[in-house]
């Protein structure tokens, strides 16, 4: 036999062993990536149906819903915003509004712009996060906002449509204090209207532990203003950070939240975000609870007075407490 086809049949067969398998997992490759991509699709078409739904329960409620969220990454490509604030250091802001707010929006989905850190601005305490979520026509439903569990969407939904000026148009720190707690009694109310008890004991155990929160922030943040008076800055700092790590649930939303942020440089603006979105929590909820009734308390919470400040609220919400209990 001649030696010369014996090397090209070797060689043939060696390529064969080689390429074959090559193809396959090529192929192979090529499915999986094909059937993610088919999963990917069905899953923003689920959440579209389940945010419309979601619309139509807010109208039932006396909720006005609006475009945010309206539309999947399938339809429009996402946009992302960029929050920061910022505080002056020393300073904790429990009876007016936070210092600087500032944001900036992405043209892509968040996990697509991975931030590393902003640095510390001479003077100020800075916080940031970033979303795909917000109170805007822009702000489209994206894959990972599909992924997320059906309470956190629910909440988030609700919450951005409360935002809408047709429900709400006030100063944000004080919109923030009166559309997160109605947001996240909201989702009870629609996983009840689901008839869904799954979902309706996490959407309750949700609501308990930020009345937690909402407590726990409340008393922190009036012990980290006494402190940053009373002490040299980095020793108050020391001493703040302990007691938020040795708060039961306020501790881990503030560990989680500042992942990848300085947590002495954080502190001021952090705190003072907080408090436009839960200094005011547990109290309404309360209201909430004398009553039973989300949609006579959401339009009563819309004739809070203006010019609104943390000043009028509380008067405001004092006097409605007044007027609830003494109805009973």
């Amino acid at each position: 036999m001649d030696p010369i086809w014996n090397i090209r049949r070797g060689a043939a067969a060696l390529l064969r062993t080689l390429i074959l398998p090559f193809f396959a997992l090529l192929i192979g490759s090529c499915t999986l990536a094909s059937m993610q991509a088919a999963n990917d699709q069905e899953l923003l078409r689920v959440s579209a149906v389940t945010i419309q739904e979601i619309k139509s329960f807010e109208r039932d409620l006396g909720i006005e819903p609006t475009e945010a969220l309206s539309q999947t990454a399938q339809q429009r490509h996402p946009l992302s915003l960029l929050w920061i604030w910022l505080q002056r250091t020393g300073t904790i802001a429990m009876r007016s509004p936070i210092d600087v707010r500032l944001t900036i929006g992405f043209n892509d989905a968040t996990e697509k712009i991975p931030l590393e850190r902003i640095y510390q601005v001479e003077g100020y305490s800075v916080y940031y996060r970033q979303g795909n979520e917000f109170a805007d026509g822009r702000s489209v439903a994206t894959l990972g906002f599909a992924q997320e569990a059906a309470v956190r969407r629910v909440m988030v939904v609700i919450h951005e449509d409360l935002h809408g000026d047709q429900n709400f148009e006030l100063p944000w720190e004080v919109e923030e204090s009166l559309v997160t707690p109605l947001g996240s009694l909201a989702a009870v109310e629609f996983f009840k209207y689901k008839g869904d008890e799954a979902n309706v004991r996490i959407a309750q155990s949700r609501l308990a532990e930020e009345r937690a929160l909402s407590r726990e922030l409340n008393q922190l943040a009036q012990s980290a203003e006494q402190t940053l008076r009373d002490l040299p800055p980095e020793m108050a700092r020391r001493q703040i950070l302990a007691a938020i790590s040795s708060s039961s649930v306020y501790g881990r939303y503030f560990e989680r939240q500042i992942v990848g942020q300085h947590p002495e440089t954080v502190i001021e603006a952090k705190l003072s975000h907080d408090l436009a979105y839960y200094k005011q929590f547990d109290r309404i909820v309360g209201l909430y609870d004398v009553t039973g009734d989300l949609k006579t308390l959401l339009q009563k919470l819309r004739n809070a007075p203006r010019p609104a400040t943390f000043e009028t609220l509380d008067s405001f919400l004092e006097s409605l407490e007044h007027d609830t209990i003494a109805a009973q």
